[in-house]
Parts: C-alpha cells; sequence; structure tokens
C-alpha cells in the first residue's frame, strides 16, 4: 500500500462536510478488518483508510492546517499502514472486570510474542511487536500492543489465490486459534501485492 501524502487528505472544511459519510464507510470497513481471538483478544487490522480517518480526525481535534505539522500526523500514522509484504494490527487484551483485568495481564506476559498468523498450510508467522516501544513488564504485560506479521513471497501469492487466514495464540495461559470468514480473509489479502 502506498503512503498517504497531504495530496491525500481534505482541506478541514471539505472533511467537515463528509465527516460523517466518510466515518460510517470507515467504521463498516473496521468491522471486515477486526478478528476476534477467543473472549478476551482481538485484532485491529490497520490499512491506509484507516489511517486516513485517524489523520483526518487528528488534523480535525487539533485544528491543524500548517504543513510542517500535517507532515508530522503523516510520518507516524503511515508507519501502521502495510508495506504489501506485511499486515500490521493493534492487538488488545480485553477484560471489563478491572481487578480480573489486572490479574489475567499478569498471567499473559509475553502474550503478543505468541500471537500468530497462517496463511494455508504455510507456517505460522509470528509479530514483530510493539517497535515503538516496550508495553510488557516483567509484572505484566499491556492491555494494547502494536505488530506487524512479515509474510514470504509465497505466503502472499497464496493469500491473493484465496487460501484460508488463521490467527491464533499459542500462550500457555491464552490458547486459541480462529479462521477468519471471507470478508476478514479478502480484507487482509487485499492488503498484500
Amino acid at each position: 500500500m502506498e503512503p498517504l501524502t497531504r495530496a491525500d487528505l481534505m482541506s478541514l472544511e471539505e472533511y467537515a462536510s463528509k465527516r460523517i459519510a466518510f466515518r460510517e464507510q470507515v467504521m463498516q470497513h473496521k468491522l471486515e478488518r477486526r478478528v476476534l481471538i477467543g473472549d478476551h483478544a482481538t485484532l485491529h487490522f490497520e490499512d491506509r483508510m484507516i489511517m486516513q480517518y485517524q489523520v483526518q480526525e487528528m488534523l480535525r481535534l487539533e485544528r491543524i492546517f500548517e504543513a510542517e505539522l500535517i507532515q508530522e500526523e503523516l510520518d507516524v500514522y503511515n508507519a501502521l499502514i502495510p508495506s504489501g509484504s506485511n499486515w500490521k494490527a493493534t492487538f488488545m487484551i480485553e477484560f471489563p472486570d478491572v481487578d480480573q483485568r489486572k490479574v489475567e495481564l499478569a498471567r499473559l506476559i509475553g502474550i503478543e510474542e505468541k500471537t500468530w498468523m497462517q496463511i494455508g498450510d504455510h507456517a505460522k508467522v509470528y509479530p514483530i511487536a510493539n517497535e515503538d516501544l516496550e508495553r510488557s513488564t516483567e509484572d505484566k504485560t499491556s492491555s494494547v500492543h502494536f505488530m506487524r506479521w512479515e509474510l514470504t513471497p509465497e505466503m502472499v501469492k497464496d493469500a491473493k489465490a484465496g487460501a484460508p487466514i488463521k490467527a491464533g495464540i499459542d500462550h500457555p495461559n491464552y490458547n486459541v486459534a480462529v479462521t477468519l470468514n471471507e470478508a476478514q480473509r479478502a480484507s487482509l489479502a487485499s492488503d498484500l501485492s
């Protein structure tokens, strides 16, 4: 996927007039890119449209219109756009009860390194996690992690050809695997080139 440039962005005025429709489009798109792994873990796969929405929202909220500051936002969010041979996602561990969350985050240290993707019969691919900063301590893991899975050319080819895609976690305290539905599979395959 191509990175976003200033030419891809709407002005603040244009975005104000198109925001509701664009937001609805992005929220629907996000549903196809959300993968539940069991009851408490979710992968939110990022892409160009989602990052454009994030940038537009930041510019709107902060009233940013200076070229240099717009470029700073683009630089931050472009890092989350897949490059054609990888997937990028925000991984969330969700326990509504605060006390239970504390206990579980202590039990799930290292889960970010045990979260995998698999295309067809290829080997599981484990992520490069938290490239921006370390999110776990020796006492607990974070409830949010940023992940990138690098794929081989053969994996990319098979995903584009319609091979099933699975996601899972091989952690001693959280071991779950799921097969993506067709909408999810097609959406993730469209990230690849």
